[in-house]
């Protein structure tokens, strides 16, 4: 039986990963389950899985947590901290390591499985965003395998030809095409966009996420964010990805070949299904998704996405083209605007501002060493925090 690792298990990926597993209970054990603060639910997840080792990034929540273990009788073992999300993420007995940590602090942990070998199923977009050649790097070093989780990506994993560290124009590839819904204000008035509630920017009309995540994309710097990632993943350049909005999320996205053929991974807009494929590689297993009724979608429909409406496209292609540190400033300053938004003290507008002006303060750095990576995303973050108006 495979040992796995969840990196985030109370959040939509871990929650989604442990209903997968649970349909396979001859195939995979859960080795170590971890949280940032959410005591309730990872207690109710270790009553229920049993793990080896639990983790809580935060030092409070991880006493708490071991009380309410002993007072259920559950011997599993509380760690605590950024060492503890690593020592999981490392162990020997971890085969699987689910990263599904939200934002830079997946970083460090998921270095942590590359360095070790570890089968890493990649739904922290940030770490290749982050530190992409340092990240695949240590992977290539490690022997690790990276399979992307991102139900995007993992449709271009499915649809590209077979093997991996290839340049897919050498393959015959000649574009990805990334689908994107175009989120909850895809059709809303420019003019209204400075009322929207957190609430609102987080209803999104297809997929269930988590909150930061919703934001992004209904900014759409998600699919920014996914620009960058796929460049990584797939080691091609921005100018052959190419994003299109597809409301009704039926097509995960698209590989264009040479001959003009296209391949497209379809399938209804639930997580299981690419983490199933992931967990089963290269074979396939039981997802519990319900089957694809193309009687009832009855149309699929293709727009080009409005830049004035989504401006983060642009800022994550300029960073890209900027190169070293400048995704890592990208996506630090994005994590402090959207927190500003979901407190209410920056208009959904502002976010996008926010970021662009962190770009245009901070000069980039080569992103060839992780300590520069640090001090950049540490950079952004203070400036960031100060265009904001928050507390850095």
């Amino acid at each position: 039986m495979i040992g796995i690792t969840i990196l985030g298990s109370t959040g939509t990926i871990g929650i989604n990963t442990l209903d997968v597993i649970a349909r396979h209970p001859e195939r995979f054990r859960v080795f170590a389950l971890t949280a940032n603060r959410n005591v309730k639910d990872l207690l109710a997840q270790c009553i229920t899985w049993r793990p080896a080792f639990a983790v809580m990034v935060d030092a409070q929540a991880a006493r708490e947590l071991r009380t309410g273990l002993k007072e259920a009788g559950v011997a599993t073992e509380v760690l605590d901290g950024e060492t503890g999300l690593c020592t999981v993420a490392a162990h020997p007995e971890t085969g699987y390591v689910m990263a599904g940590i939200v934002g830079a602090a997946g970083l460090l942990p998921n270095l942590a499985a590359a360095r070790r070998g570890k089968q890493i199923l990649l739904a922290n977009k940030e770490s290749l965003v982050m530190a992409g050649e340092v990240f695949l790097r240590a992977a290539r070093t490690g022997g690790a395998q990276v399979l992307p989780i991102d139900s995007e990506h993992n449709a271009i994993f499915q649809c590209m030809p077979s093997g991996s560290g290839y340049a897919p124009a050498a393959r015959g590839v000649s574009r990805i095409l990334l689908t994107a819904s175009g989120g909850p204000f895809r059709t809303r008035e420019l003019g209204t966009l400075d009322s929207v509630t957190p609430d609102e920017a987080c209803a999104h009309p297809k997929w269930v996420m988590g909150r930061k995540i919703s934001v992004d994309s209904a900014t759409m710097m998600n699919k920014g964010l996914e620009i960058i990632e796929a460049c990584w993943l797939f080691n091609t350049g921005q100018e052959a990805v190419e994003v299109v909005v597809h409301p009704q999320s039926v097509i995960h996205s698209m590989v264009e070949y040479v001959d003009g053929s296209v391949l497209a991974q379809l399938g209804n807009p639930d997580m299981r299904t690419p983490i199933a494929y992931a967990l089963a590689w290269p074979a396939r297993c039981e997802s519990g998704v319900k089957r694809l009724n193309f009687f009832d979608i009855g149309r699929l429909e293709f727009e080009q996405p409005d830049d004035r409406r989504f401006p983060s496209l642009r800022l994550a292609r300029e960073a890209m083209r900027a190169g070293g540190t400048a995704p890592a400033i990208l996506n630090a300053a994005n994590e402090v605007a959207v927190a500003a938004f979901l407190a209410e003290r920056l208009p959904f507008p502002a976010i996008a501002g926010v970021v662009e002006s962190t770009l245009a303060a901070l000069a980039p750095n080569p992103a060839d060493e992780l300590d520069v990576i640090l001090a950049d995303d540490r950079r952004a973050r203070e400036t960031a925090s100060r265009l904001a108006g928050v507390a850095g």
